[in-house]
């Protein structure tokens, strides 16, 4: 997944700015020392080359993908958690048998591959061009999930796909056809599945200048990602852009083409392996660091494991060697299939959860510093979730990356991997670190150990463990210093907030849009404070709980602060609003007035609560049977809307927070929910 990038605001000038506005005399808040002292320990002690061995060996087994693979990486990360000293090594699994689910996501089916080549055998084409994929050299070339054949294979025309409509394409003569396509076919497998087609040969790609690069196709279900039970096994090959074009113009010379595919694969009900171990700490809790494996990338994602391994090696030598204290808190590392894994060990660890303070998420690239786009961002939490490790994260950031001279990025919320731990039926405050590419080779062959660059390595694998041991050893008098880097940043989040108003004033042009502007501003702003309190106040989980009262009172005052900020931004962009009323002609003071929205009177007499944790990718109801809604396994405002529902809140709260967080949305909720209702993905205590 390739990140949008933006500049991370300047904390100084920030809050400069915050100062000037109120006239006060803050002092920004320094970092206790021991943080610069910490980075600087583990930056003396990690060692790159490690790493990269790490790396290397991860992806000469997953590159494969096939749950026998699987097992084999999963077993070399036991041994070498157990090599750099981790203890309670476990190496545990969710049962890969189409049927179970963790949360509302179905587990697939375990899937190997002894062999699978394509070949055009009409016309007859020159013996290196004929062959177009070939497990065994390339295994990318092979969908994963992709069904078997006869021993003796099945030749089949080929037809180029080209309308884009699913519902059309369930309705075209594909049977017994191979289906040339430049979308990815995992989209709308289920359509060629209605349309009795044998297969799809893949020309989709990120990257079409990676002429020789095939996209890994990662997902063969019917109705979702997973290969589950009543899945169909419709062969899935995947080719170059080169190799594409040479179909397209035998196509287009010939009018048939027939190829001949040959595939010995299997489905069975196996293990989807995960490892974990900790590095102990003197008390009960644990901070997290997790991230995937199973994936066919160097970049994506065996740098991500690759860097959380060295991260824990290198506390562990500092914390053995005596140059680091035994922390407070056991730090753990989760090393699993994405989403899948996590879902299936929160399921089943509940207790380990409830005492997992902060978490670190690492799909994580590692890319060579001479291109553009591969500086690190870092994810924050949802808004639902806001916390300090959001402003940690940064902070940590930025302790280390002017060192060298590195820029860094933060971008809001984005789901797409294990970062779900943060919303509230999990509730582990989790934040992500990411980095393009470069060359984007995001799910391609191209993906290969040559492309990692071993500072980018270096540089997540020392933010990790800083990150990590920081707050492993946090007590009270650091919790409080997270608190005011939080209200630091929540000065940040509100001038940003009345800001975005602010830029819209000099060009409203009457008197409802000045109004509509007053009450959306008003709205954000308070809204902005809410959040930023919630992330001042997130530190008590650091404190003891004999103490949290006490230091209750202590963030009282911080709050406060905050509070009085926030209406003096919002006073500001009054003050504008009626500035430009007057310039206007138009009378004075303005009365904020709310756009008019007609579902919000049905959705303030419904309460939804949820059943389970995560997301809801409807992964057991075919898409042409979902009635217009999407999927909840990626899409943003399903997922931020259903964060939100606590079972308290009325569904027209859930709507506006939800449109505090994303910004303006045109979605059916209240029709969302209620299908959501029907098909028992969620309650309603009220309605």
């Amino acid at each position: 997944m390739t990140a949008e990038r933006s500049p991370v605001p300047h904390p100084v000038k920030a809050f400069l700015i915050a100062c000037v506005v109120l006239g006060s005399a803050w002092v920004l808040t320094a970092a206790p020392v021991d943080l610069a002292q910490l980075v600087q320990a583990i930056r003396g002690e990690m060692q790159p080359s490690q790493a990269m061995d790490f790396m290397q060996q991860l992806y000469s087994t997953d590159r494969w993908f096939t749950y026998p693979k699987f097992q084999e990486t999963a077993e070399y990360l036991k041994k070498t958690m157990e090599d750099i000293g981790l203890k309670n090594v476990e190496l545990l699994g969710a049962p890969a048998d189409g049927t179970s689910q963790a949360g509302f996501w179905t587990m697939p089916l375990a899937w190997d591959v002894r062999s699978a080549r394509l070949e055009i055998v009409d016309p007859a084409v020159p013996a290196e061009h004929a062959t177009l994929a070939d497990f065994q050299k390339v295994p990318a070339s092979l969908g994963m999930w992709s069904g078997s054949t006869p021993p003796e294979g099945i030749t089949a025309d080929v037809v180029e796909l080209k309308e884009t409509d699913p519902a059309k394409i369930a309705q075209m003569p594909l049977k017994g056809k191979l289906v040339l396509t430049s979308r990815n076919p995992a989209d709308f497998k289920w359509a060629l599945v209605r349309a009795g087609a044998t297969g799809a040969i893949n020309a989709f790609t990120e990257n079409p200048k990676l002429e020789d690069g095939r996209q890994w196709i990662n997902a063969w279900g019917d109705n979702g990602w997973a290969f589950t039970k009543g899945s169909t096994p419709l062969l899935s090959f995947s080719i170059t852009p080169r190799q594409a074009a040479l179909v397209r113009k035998l196509l287009a010379e010939r009018g048939v083409v027939r190829m001949k595919a040959t595939v010995d694969s299997r489905y069975y009900s196996g293990v989807y392996p995960y490892v974990t171990g900790v590095i102990p700490g003197t008390g009960s809790e644990e901070v997290l660091t997790l991230g995937h494996s199973s994936e066919q990338g160097a970049e994506d994602n065996a740098t991500g494991v690759a860097a959380m391994l060295e991260s824990l090696a290198t506390l562990n030598r500092l914390i053995t060697s005596g140059r680091l204290p035994r922390p407070k808190r056991s730090i753990r590392l989760f090393i699993m299939g994405e989403l899948y894994g996590s879902m299936h060990y929160i399921d089943t660890h509940p207790e380990r959860m409830r005492n997992t303070v902060a978490a670190l998420c690492m799909d994580t690239p590692a890319a060579s510093y001479d291109l553009a786009g591969t500086e690190y961002t870092f994810y924050m939490n949802p808004h639902i979730a806001k916390s300090y490790t959001d402003a940690f994260i940064l902070r940590v950031a930025a302790e280390y990356f002017p060192q060298l001279h590195r820029p860094w990025h933060e971008h809001a919320f984005m789901s797409g991997t294990d970062t779900y731990l943060s919303e509230p039926t999990v509730n582990v405050p989790t934040v992500w670190g990411y980095s393009g590419s470069g060359v984007e080779t995001h799910h391609n062959s191209e993906d290969t150990p040559d492309r990692v660059d071993p500072r980018s390595l270096r540089d997540i694998a020392i933010v990790n463990a800083a990150y990590l041991y920081y707050l492993a050893n946090a007590g009270e008098p650091e919790a409080m210093w997270l608190a005011e880097l939080s209200q630091t940043r929540g000065y940040e989040q509100i001038v940003g907030s009345a800001a975005a108003f602010l830029d819209r004033v000099p060009t409203a042009k009457e008197a409802n849009g000045l109004a509509r502007l007053l009450q959306d501003a008003t709205d954000r702003v308070a809204y902005s404070v809410d959040r930023e309190t919630q992330s001042v106040l997130s530190v008590l989980r650091l404190v003891p709980e004999q103490r949290r009262g006490e230091a209750a009172k202590t963030l009282a005052s911080l709050v406060d602060n905050l509070s009085r900020f926030g209406e003096e931004q919002a006073v500001r962009v009054r003050h504008a609003i009626d500035r430009r009323a007057l310039e206007l002609g138009l009378k004075t003071p303005v009365k904020p007035i709310a756009a008019s929205d007609p579902q919000l009177k049905e959705a303030a007499k419904i309460v939804v609560r949820r059943k389970r944790h995560g997301t809801l990718p409807l992964d057991d109801i075919p898409p042409d049977q979902r009635e217009g809604y999407p999927s909840g396994a990626w899409e943003g405002v399903p997922t931020i809307a259903l964060y939100w529902c606590d079972g308290h809140r009325n569904l027209a709260e859930v709507i506006h927070l939800t449109r505090m967080e994303l910004g303006p949305i045109d979605f059916d909720f209240v029709g969302y929910f209620r299908f959501l209702r029907k098909k028992g993905y969620v309650d309603f205590v009220q309605e």
